[in-house]
Protein backbone atom coordinates (compact mmCIF):
# COMPACT_ATOMS: atom_id res chain seq x y z
CA UNK A 1 0.00 0.00 0.00
CA UNK A 2 0.70 3.63 -0.37
CA UNK A 3 -0.34 6.43 1.65
CA UNK A 4 0.36 9.42 0.75
CA UNK A 5 0.34 12.54 3.17
CA UNK A 6 -1.50 16.05 2.46
CA UNK A 7 0.90 18.67 1.44
CA UNK A 8 2.89 20.29 4.71
CA UNK A 9 1.64 17.23 7.26
CA UNK A 10 2.70 17.42 10.89
CA UNK A 11 5.07 15.22 12.21
CA UNK A 12 2.12 14.43 14.90
CA UNK A 13 -0.13 13.37 11.87
CA UNK A 14 2.83 11.22 10.35
CA UNK A 15 3.66 9.59 13.24
CA UNK A 16 0.39 8.66 14.22
CA UNK A 17 -0.18 7.05 10.83
CA UNK A 18 3.11 5.08 11.13
CA UNK A 19 1.38 4.22 14.41
CA UNK A 20 -1.98 2.92 13.26
CA UNK A 21 -0.29 0.58 10.42
CA UNK A 22 2.09 -0.98 12.87
CA UNK A 23 -1.45 -2.04 14.67
CA UNK A 24 -2.31 -3.63 11.85
CA UNK A 25 1.01 -5.34 11.41
CA UNK A 26 2.26 -3.79 8.32
CA UNK A 27 5.98 -2.75 8.17
CA UNK A 28 6.46 1.38 7.47
CA UNK A 29 8.79 2.95 4.82
CA UNK A 30 8.21 6.49 4.30
CA UNK A 31 9.80 8.84 1.79
CA UNK A 32 10.06 12.85 2.60
CA UNK A 33 9.75 15.59 0.02
CA UNK A 34 9.72 18.76 1.37
CA UNK A 35 6.18 19.43 0.84
CA UNK A 36 4.87 15.86 1.07
CA UNK A 37 5.15 12.42 3.09
CA UNK A 38 4.57 9.42 1.34
CA UNK A 39 4.88 6.06 3.46
CA UNK A 40 5.00 2.70 1.69
CA UNK A 41 3.15 -0.08 3.63
CA UNK A 42 4.47 -3.92 3.34
CA UNK A 43 3.16 -6.92 5.21
CA UNK A 44 0.24 -9.46 5.46
CA UNK A 45 -3.11 -8.47 6.71
CA UNK A 46 -6.16 -7.36 5.71
CA UNK A 47 -5.58 -4.58 3.39
CA UNK A 48 -9.00 -3.52 2.79
CA UNK A 49 -10.19 -2.79 6.49
CA UNK A 50 -6.03 -1.27 6.92
CA UNK A 51 -7.03 1.36 3.56
CA UNK A 52 -10.29 2.38 4.94
CA UNK A 53 -9.12 3.17 8.51
CA UNK A 54 -5.88 5.20 7.23
CA UNK A 55 -8.59 6.99 4.57
CA UNK A 56 -10.21 8.66 7.96
CA UNK A 57 -6.74 8.98 9.54
CA UNK A 58 -6.04 13.14 9.90
CA UNK A 59 -3.28 14.01 7.26
CA UNK A 60 -3.95 11.38 5.17
CA UNK A 61 -4.66 12.57 1.41
CA UNK A 62 -5.12 8.79 -0.16
CA UNK A 63 -4.51 5.23 1.05
CA UNK A 64 -3.79 2.91 -2.10
CA UNK A 65 -3.14 -0.83 -2.88
CA UNK A 66 0.24 -1.49 -5.00
CA UNK A 67 -0.17 -3.64 -7.74
CA UNK A 68 3.29 -4.47 -8.59
CA UNK A 69 4.76 -8.04 -6.16
CA UNK A 70 7.87 -5.27 -6.01
CA UNK A 71 6.22 -2.53 -3.32
CA UNK A 72 8.87 0.72 -2.59
CA UNK A 73 11.10 0.14 -6.25
CA UNK A 74 7.84 0.46 -8.40
CA UNK A 75 6.86 3.50 -9.91
CA UNK A 76 3.61 3.55 -8.10
CA UNK A 77 5.42 4.21 -4.96
CA UNK A 78 7.64 7.09 -6.39
CA UNK A 79 6.75 8.49 -9.36
CA UNK A 80 9.68 10.65 -9.78
CA UNK A 81 13.51 9.30 -10.11
CA UNK A 82 15.37 8.33 -7.38
CA UNK A 83 18.93 10.42 -7.29
CA UNK A 84 21.48 7.98 -5.73
CA UNK A 85 24.66 10.05 -4.25
CA UNK A 86 28.13 8.22 -4.82
CA UNK A 87 31.01 10.30 -3.79
CA UNK A 88 29.52 13.11 -5.32
CA UNK A 89 28.19 12.07 -8.08
CA UNK A 90 24.52 12.01 -8.85
CA UNK A 91 23.60 9.00 -10.70
CA UNK A 92 19.86 9.31 -11.69
CA UNK A 93 19.96 13.73 -11.95
CA UNK A 94 21.17 15.59 -14.43
CA UNK A 95 24.91 13.96 -14.69
CA UNK A 96 25.83 10.62 -17.00
CA UNK A 97 28.06 8.81 -14.50
CA UNK A 98 30.83 6.66 -16.09
CA UNK A 99 32.18 4.12 -14.37
CA UNK A 100 35.40 2.57 -15.31
CA UNK A 101 38.71 0.57 -14.52
CA UNK A 102 40.08 -2.95 -14.68
CA UNK A 103 38.01 -6.30 -14.15
CA UNK A 104 40.27 -7.15 -11.22
CA UNK A 105 42.62 -5.15 -9.03
CA UNK A 106 46.11 -6.88 -9.60
CA UNK A 107 48.95 -4.45 -8.41
CA UNK A 108 49.84 -1.38 -7.59
CA UNK A 109 51.01 0.17 -10.64
CA UNK A 110 47.97 -1.05 -12.56
CA UNK A 111 45.23 0.20 -10.66
CA UNK A 112 47.42 3.26 -10.23
CA UNK A 113 47.92 4.09 -14.24
CA UNK A 114 44.27 2.78 -14.60
CA UNK A 115 42.68 5.39 -12.05
CA UNK A 116 44.68 8.24 -13.02
CA UNK A 117 44.26 7.34 -16.51
CA UNK A 118 40.30 7.12 -16.56
CA UNK A 119 40.06 10.02 -14.07
CA UNK A 120 41.57 12.16 -16.69
CA UNK A 121 39.20 10.99 -19.59
CA UNK A 122 36.18 11.87 -17.38
CA UNK A 123 35.20 8.85 -15.53
CA UNK A 124 33.77 9.86 -11.76
CA UNK A 125 33.91 6.37 -10.65
CA UNK A 126 36.67 3.61 -10.50
CA UNK A 127 35.30 0.19 -10.67
CA UNK A 128 38.22 -3.09 -9.60
CA UNK A 129 37.65 -6.46 -8.48
CA UNK A 130 39.26 -7.48 -4.95
CA UNK A 131 37.18 -10.41 -4.71
CA UNK A 132 36.35 -12.25 -7.81
CA UNK A 133 33.87 -14.80 -8.59
CA UNK A 134 35.29 -17.09 -11.30
CA UNK A 135 33.77 -19.95 -12.93
CA UNK A 136 36.92 -22.10 -12.42
CA UNK A 137 38.34 -22.41 -9.11
CA UNK A 138 42.06 -22.56 -10.52
CA UNK A 139 41.43 -18.86 -11.64
CA UNK A 140 42.62 -15.38 -10.53
CA UNK A 141 39.96 -14.83 -7.72
CA UNK A 142 41.23 -11.45 -6.42
CA UNK A 143 43.81 -9.87 -4.06
CA UNK A 144 41.09 -9.49 -1.29
CA UNK A 145 42.01 -7.03 1.18
CA UNK A 146 44.83 -6.07 -0.13
CA UNK A 147 43.01 -5.10 -3.50
CA UNK A 148 40.87 -3.08 -1.19
CA UNK A 149 43.56 -1.08 0.32
CA UNK A 150 45.28 -0.35 -3.66
CA UNK A 151 41.80 1.02 -4.29
CA UNK A 152 41.37 3.50 -1.24
CA UNK A 153 44.72 4.48 -1.86
CA UNK A 154 43.61 5.05 -5.88
CA UNK A 155 40.47 7.38 -4.25
CA UNK A 156 43.22 9.37 -2.11
CA UNK A 157 45.31 10.21 -5.45
CA UNK A 158 42.74 10.51 -7.84
CA UNK A 159 39.30 11.50 -6.00
CA UNK A 160 37.23 8.99 -7.69
CA UNK A 161 34.75 7.06 -5.99
CA UNK A 162 35.48 3.65 -5.75
CA UNK A 163 32.94 0.36 -6.31
CA UNK A 164 33.80 -3.02 -6.37
CA UNK A 165 32.48 -6.31 -5.60
CA UNK A 166 31.22 -8.01 -2.62
CA UNK A 167 30.75 -11.76 -3.20
CA UNK A 168 29.48 -12.63 0.90
CA UNK A 169 27.38 -11.69 3.13
CA UNK A 170 30.48 -12.41 5.92
CA UNK A 171 32.46 -9.58 4.13
CA UNK A 172 29.43 -7.02 3.82
CA UNK A 173 31.32 -4.97 6.88
CA UNK A 174 34.99 -5.20 5.43
CA UNK A 175 33.77 -4.27 2.09
CA UNK A 176 32.30 -0.86 2.60
CA UNK A 177 34.93 0.18 5.15
CA UNK A 178 37.13 1.14 2.01
CA UNK A 179 34.29 1.20 -0.90
CA UNK A 180 31.18 3.96 -1.92
CA UNK A 181 29.68 1.97 -3.74
CA UNK A 182 28.95 -2.01 -3.08
CA UNK A 183 28.35 -3.94 -6.27
CA UNK A 184 26.30 -7.58 -6.38
CA UNK A 185 27.62 -9.38 -9.30
CA UNK A 186 25.16 -11.19 -12.17
CA UNK A 187 26.30 -14.62 -10.11
CA UNK A 188 24.92 -12.99 -6.59
CA UNK A 189 21.58 -11.31 -8.01
CA UNK A 190 19.42 -13.80 -5.82
CA UNK A 191 21.89 -14.77 -3.45
CA UNK A 192 18.86 -13.08 -0.83
CA UNK A 193 20.77 -13.70 2.52
CA UNK A 194 23.94 -10.93 0.74
CA UNK A 195 21.05 -8.81 -0.56
CA UNK A 196 19.17 -8.42 3.39
CA UNK A 197 22.90 -7.65 4.36
CA UNK A 198 23.41 -5.20 2.16
CA UNK A 199 20.08 -3.57 3.45
CA UNK A 200 22.25 -2.35 6.69
CA UNK A 201 25.76 -1.69 4.68
CA UNK A 202 25.19 1.71 4.79
CA UNK A 203 26.64 2.21 1.24
CA UNK A 204 24.90 2.42 -2.15
CA UNK A 205 24.55 -0.93 -4.07
CA UNK A 206 25.08 -1.65 -7.63
CA UNK A 207 22.84 -4.42 -8.96
CA UNK A 208 23.16 -6.56 -11.17
CA UNK A 209 20.83 -8.27 -13.41
CA UNK A 210 21.51 -12.36 -13.38
CA UNK A 211 22.68 -14.14 -16.41
CA UNK A 212 18.83 -15.79 -17.15
CA UNK A 213 17.02 -13.65 -14.73
CA UNK A 214 14.12 -11.48 -15.98
CA UNK A 215 13.74 -8.13 -15.41
CA UNK A 216 10.94 -8.56 -12.77
CA UNK A 217 13.29 -10.96 -10.97
CA UNK A 218 16.21 -8.14 -10.84
CA UNK A 219 13.23 -5.75 -9.16
CA UNK A 220 12.41 -8.69 -6.47
CA UNK A 221 15.77 -8.50 -5.69
CA UNK A 222 16.08 -4.54 -5.59
CA UNK A 223 13.09 -4.75 -3.39
CA UNK A 224 15.07 -6.82 -0.62
CA UNK A 225 17.68 -4.28 -0.52
CA UNK A 226 15.50 -1.92 0.52
CA UNK A 227 12.80 -3.74 1.94
CA UNK A 228 15.75 -4.15 4.66
CA UNK A 229 16.76 -0.03 4.55
CA UNK A 230 18.73 0.94 2.14
CA UNK A 231 17.02 2.49 -0.41
CA UNK A 232 20.13 3.47 -2.61
CA UNK A 233 20.20 1.27 -5.45
CA UNK A 234 21.32 1.35 -9.23
CA UNK A 235 20.37 -1.16 -11.73
CA UNK A 236 22.67 -2.52 -13.92
CA UNK A 237 21.82 -4.99 -17.35
CA UNK A 238 24.85 -6.56 -18.47
CA UNK A 239 23.43 -8.94 -20.93
CA UNK A 240 21.53 -12.27 -20.66
CA UNK A 241 22.00 -15.83 -21.51
CA UNK A 242 20.76 -16.75 -24.63
CA UNK A 243 21.71 -19.09 -27.90
CA UNK A 244 23.46 -16.39 -29.58
CA UNK A 245 27.28 -16.83 -29.63
CA UNK A 246 28.58 -14.11 -31.63
CA UNK A 247 28.70 -12.61 -28.38
CA UNK A 248 29.85 -12.87 -24.84
CA UNK A 249 26.18 -12.06 -23.91
CA UNK A 250 23.36 -10.65 -25.40
CA UNK A 251 22.49 -7.52 -24.32
CA UNK A 252 18.85 -6.61 -23.60
CA UNK A 253 18.68 -2.90 -24.60
CA UNK A 254 15.27 -2.58 -24.45
CA UNK A 255 15.69 -3.54 -20.30
CA UNK A 256 16.47 -0.06 -20.26
CA UNK A 257 13.40 1.58 -20.74
CA UNK A 258 11.62 -0.91 -19.39
CA UNK A 259 13.22 -0.39 -15.89
CA UNK A 260 12.40 3.56 -16.39
CA UNK A 261 8.71 2.56 -16.81
CA UNK A 262 8.53 0.34 -14.25
CA UNK A 263 10.70 2.13 -11.18
CA UNK A 264 12.48 5.08 -10.10
CA UNK A 265 15.64 3.45 -9.80
CA UNK A 266 18.69 4.89 -11.74
CA UNK A 267 19.54 2.45 -14.13
CA UNK A 268 23.14 1.96 -16.32
CA UNK A 269 24.69 0.01 -18.55
CA UNK A 270 28.17 -2.74 -18.56
CA UNK A 271 28.77 -3.15 -22.49
CA UNK A 272 32.20 -5.23 -21.63
CA UNK A 273 29.71 -7.61 -20.14
CA UNK A 274 27.09 -7.39 -22.51
CA UNK A 275 29.45 -7.90 -25.73
CA UNK A 276 32.60 -9.67 -24.30
CA UNK A 277 34.38 -7.68 -27.11
CA UNK A 278 36.06 -4.44 -27.15
CA UNK A 279 35.77 -3.57 -31.15
CA UNK A 280 31.59 -3.47 -29.63
CA UNK A 281 31.86 -1.53 -26.78
CA UNK A 282 31.70 2.25 -28.23
CA UNK A 283 28.81 1.33 -30.41
CA UNK A 284 26.62 -0.06 -27.75
CA UNK A 285 27.86 2.79 -24.94
CA UNK A 286 26.17 5.28 -27.71
CA UNK A 287 23.43 3.39 -28.07
CA UNK A 288 23.27 3.25 -23.70
CA UNK A 289 23.37 6.82 -23.83
CA UNK A 290 20.51 7.10 -26.59
CA UNK A 291 17.62 4.81 -25.21
CA UNK A 292 18.23 6.46 -21.63
CA UNK A 293 20.69 4.60 -19.30
CA UNK A 294 21.87 6.51 -16.52
CA UNK A 295 25.80 5.26 -17.12
CA UNK A 296 27.44 3.25 -17.74
CA UNK A 297 30.55 0.81 -16.42
CA UNK A 298 33.08 0.05 -18.50
CA UNK A 299 36.27 -2.20 -18.01
CA UNK A 300 39.49 -0.52 -18.63
CA UNK A 301 43.08 -1.53 -18.59
CA UNK A 302 46.14 -0.44 -18.94
CA UNK A 303 47.71 -3.56 -20.93
CA UNK A 304 44.78 -5.67 -21.69
CA UNK A 305 46.75 -8.37 -23.11
CA UNK A 306 48.66 -8.39 -19.92
CA UNK A 307 44.92 -8.58 -17.71
CA UNK A 308 44.44 -11.41 -15.29
CA UNK A 309 40.97 -11.10 -16.35
CA UNK A 310 38.63 -9.90 -19.12
CA UNK A 311 41.51 -8.87 -21.24
CA UNK A 312 39.42 -9.48 -24.32
CA UNK A 313 36.40 -7.06 -23.42
CA UNK A 314 38.85 -4.23 -21.75
CA UNK A 315 39.56 -0.75 -23.64
CA UNK A 316 42.59 0.22 -23.36
CA UNK A 317 43.41 3.79 -22.00
CA UNK A 318 43.71 5.23 -25.26
CA UNK A 319 40.12 4.01 -26.69
CA UNK A 320 38.71 5.02 -23.11
CA UNK A 321 39.68 8.84 -23.49
CA UNK A 322 38.81 8.33 -27.41
CA UNK A 323 35.05 6.98 -26.42
CA UNK A 324 34.79 9.61 -24.26
CA UNK A 325 35.80 12.20 -26.61
CA UNK A 326 33.03 10.99 -29.15
CA UNK A 327 30.12 10.23 -26.38
CA UNK A 328 30.05 14.00 -25.66
CA UNK A 329 27.79 15.08 -28.39
CA UNK A 330 25.43 12.24 -27.42
CA UNK A 331 25.75 13.90 -23.54
CA UNK A 332 25.19 16.64 -24.60
CA UNK A 333 21.83 15.81 -25.98
CA UNK A 334 20.73 13.12 -22.97
CA UNK A 335 21.33 16.70 -20.64
CA UNK A 336 19.37 18.45 -22.21
CA UNK A 337 16.58 15.35 -22.42
CA UNK A 338 17.13 14.62 -18.55
CA UNK A 339 17.04 18.44 -17.68
CA UNK A 340 13.48 18.85 -18.87
CA UNK A 341 12.02 15.61 -17.54
CA UNK A 342 13.31 16.52 -14.41
CA UNK A 343 11.90 20.03 -14.49
CA UNK A 344 8.12 18.92 -15.87
CA UNK A 345 8.42 16.55 -12.49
Amino acid sequence: MIISMRPHATREEIDHVCERIAEFGYKVHSIEGEERVVIGVVGIGDVTICLESLEATPGVERAMRISAPYKFVSKEFRKGRSIIKVNGCEIGGGEFVMMAGPCSVESEKQIMETAEGVAAAGARILRGGAFKPRTSPYDFQGMELEGLKLLRKAKQRTGLGIITEIMSDRDVEMVAEYTDCMQVGARNMQNFALLKSLGGCGRPVLLKRGMSSTIKELLMSAEYIVAHGNPNVILCERGIRTFETATRNTCDIAAVPVLNELTHLPVILDPSHATGKRSLIPALSRAAVAIGADGLIVEVHPCPEKAFSDGAQSLTLADFARMMSELKPYIRLWKEARARELAAV
